[in-house]
């Protein structure tokens, strides 16, 4: 047997449609305050509601459609892949678009959505990257990194040359000859500075 997917369970879409309204209409909430306070006329603070207000709704809708439709898409097709935040994306993306009025903006703003949202989930829906192998300590791995890709000292002497920190085997001794024959200066052996 190849690898078994194991059965979908069904989940609750308008209990997550709920909590996802709630969420993103909090965070309306936090943006229209924002618009709120920047306003140049003097507005109470029940602009938030008032003036602004459409800020609020739009940002709770969005969510709540997502959340729904995307939810809704994989229960019916009993698959939990990419297609559903797709789905979800393209009718949360058309709510956004519906505050514009035109038919253009709905299916922009749906397709531009729809892509970005099942991009991300195809690709992981994570922003930091690959999971790392939770049993490899990250010293470890950073060190095995290190010695993989360590270069000799001779070619980092022969590329950039003696200097700046870089010095090779025999550097010592090379440097007394050099200040013995241009300046005539004997230069005495010393030890390893201790910093």
């Amino acid at each position: 047997m190849a690898s078994e997917v194991p059965p979908y369970r069904p989940k609750d879409a308008v209990g997550l449609a709920i909590k996802s309204t709630l969420i993103t209409g909090g965070a309306g909430i936090f943006l229209s305050a924002i618009q709120n306070s920047l306003t140049r006329s003097n507005v109470n603070a029940w602009g938030v509601f008032t003036r602004t207000g459409g800020t609020i709704a739009v940002f709770a809708a969005m969510g709540g459609t997502y959340e729904f439709s995307r939810t809704a898409s994989a229960n019916l097709r009993e698959k939990d892949d990419s297609w559903n935040p797709t789905i979800g994306g393209f009718l949360g993306g058309a709510v956004l678009g519906l505050r514009f009025r035109t038919i253009p903006a709905v299916l922009g703003y749906g397709a531009g959505l729809a892509v970005l949202l099942g991009t991300f989930d195809y690709t992981g829906g994570v922003l930091t990257g690959y999971t790392r192998d939770p049993e490899v300590d990250e010293f470890e791995r950073k060190e095995q990194l290190r010695k993989n890709r360590r270069r000799p000292i001779s070619e980092t002497v022969a590329e950039l040359g003696e200097g700046r920190g870089i010095y090779g085997p025999g550097y010592e001794e090379r440097r007394r000859e050099r200040l013995k024959a241009r300046y005539g200066v004997d230069v005495a052996v010393t030890g390893p500075t201790q910093s």
